[in-house]
Order: structure tokens, then C-alpha cells, then sequence
């Protein structure tokens, strides 16, 4: 689900809870299909909640019509599925589902610290530290880490400078919107993903793409054993 602004417009205003921008650049459609995107990602719309036309219409002040074709991508997507009745509800990934999802996740993760060791400039370098320095102040607060983590990958696929890695992370990382809470929730994991951050971008900086790479696919391999941890207590 791309979340990128249209060029000239700008993204929508904000998450499902508020009304979208008018005069944007963006078509409605397109805007509430963003902020739907958005709301997912932040938790506002979780596996099993319904979504009903008429209540995000309400929400977002706009028509059912819009909301009408935004929910149909979603549901194209695989992100949605009908519900009993009126409306649709947020899809509940499977254990396979989430395997294949890790699974590709770390291939592509690992590529990107990969590439971002060959690309990065110091700027973006000195970006992921300071993403990374955010991330330890919000120790306690699992949300806001869990933004940040997300801001902390989206920086190293950037820096990787591959377009298609990039806008594969990104709908990747909406997949990863459907599995729950965040892993952060976990007793310990957000020490050990400090670490493990850090790392990354010491290697990273070191110009070392197999160590960048390795460390990558090994921190993604340690959120699946979190991510099944809180599985297994649903």
C-alpha cells in the first residue's frame, strides 16, 4: 500500500479518526484508501475489527462512495475480507501466513542493510543513530517504538537506493500492520532490538555488506520468535 504523496499533492490528513485534507492533489478515493492505510499501521484498525462504509464516511467526512472503492482495494489486496452482514473486516493472519511473511521479510531486510552498506551517505547514516537514540528514549512506551522501528528500516531501504526494494518494504511492512501487537510488548525485546540496531549500523557504516546483511537477516529472525511468543498467548 503505497503512502507516498502524489506528485505536487501531499499525503492525507492523517489516520481514520480525523477528516481528509481537501485540496490535497490527492483523488478521494486515493485519500482514504492512505488513511485507512495509515490507521492500520498505527493500531486504530486491528485483525477482527469491522469496517462498515457508512461509520468511515462518517469519520473521515467524506461520501461512501470514496470509501466504497477504498475499502474494495483493500479487500483486493488481501488486507480486508467481507463480513457477516454489512461491511468488512481486518484479515487475522494464519501461523503460515506469518512464517511466509518473516520469511520474506528477512530476505529483503537483509538486502537492504546489504545495499545501504554500499550506498549510504553519512547523512543517513548519522540519521539511523539519531532514529536509534529516539528508539532507546522511548523505552516503556511500545507504540512509539514500534514507529520508530518502522522509521528505522524505511531509513536503511532508502539509503539502499532501490526503488522496487523500497516500495516492496513499505506494502510489506502493512502486512506487518495485520499481525497485532508490536513484538516491543515482549519482555526484553526492546533491549536486544537496540542492540541489534546498533550493530546494523555499525556495519553499515563500516562499508561491510555481508556482516550488514547477515546481522539484518538475524535481527528479523529474532522478531519471528517474539512475534510467535505472543502468538502462542492469543
Amino acid at each position: 500500500m503505497a503512502r507516498r504523496p502524489a506528485k505536487g499533492g501531499s499525503t492525507t490528513g492523517g489516520t481514520a479518526g480525523g477528516s481528509i485534507a481537501r485540496g490535497s492533489g490527492v483523488v478521494l478515493g486515493e485519500a482514504v484508501f492512505r488513511s485507512l492505510c495509515e490507521a492500520l499501521q498505527g493500531g486504530t484498525y486491528r485483525a477482527g475489527d469491522r469496517l462498515r462504509e457508512e461509520e468511515v464516511a462518517q469519520r473521515l467526512k467524506v461520501s461512501r462512495t470514496p470509501v466504497r472503492e477504498a475499502l474494495g482495494r483493500l479487500a483486493a489486496r488481501g488486507f480486508v475480507e467481507p463480513a457477516g452482514g454489512r461491511g468488512v473486516v481486518v484479515r487475522n493472519l494464519d501461523i503460515s501466513e506469518v512464517l511466509e511473511l518473516y520469511a520474506m521479510r528477512e530476505i529483503m531486510e537483509g538486502a537492504a542493510a546489504r545495499l545501504a552498506a554500499e550506498h549510504a551517505s553519512k547523512p543517513e547514516v548519522d540519521a539511523l543513530s539519531d532514529i536509534e537514540q529516539a528508539f532507546m528514549q522511548a523505552s516503556g512506551d511500545a507504540a512509539e517504538m514500534a514507529r520508530l522501528n518502522r522509521a528505522f528500516h524505511e531509513a536503511i531501504c532508502r539509503a539502499a537506493r532501490n526503488r522496487y526494494l523500497d516500495n516492496a518494504s513499505r506494502e510489506l511492512q502493512d502486512w506487518i500492520a495485520l499481525l497485532g501487537p508490536t513484538t516491543f510488548t515482549v519482555t526484553g525485546r526492546p533491549s536486544t532490538s537496540h542492540r541489534e540496531h546498533q550493530a546494523i549500523i555499525d556495519a553499515i557504516a563500516a562499508r561491510d555488506g555481508d556482516k550488514a546483511e547477515r546481522l539484518a537477516r538475524e535481527h528479523i529472525r529474532e522478531a519471528l520468535r517474539c512475534r510467535l511468543k505472543l502468538l502462542q498467548k492469543q
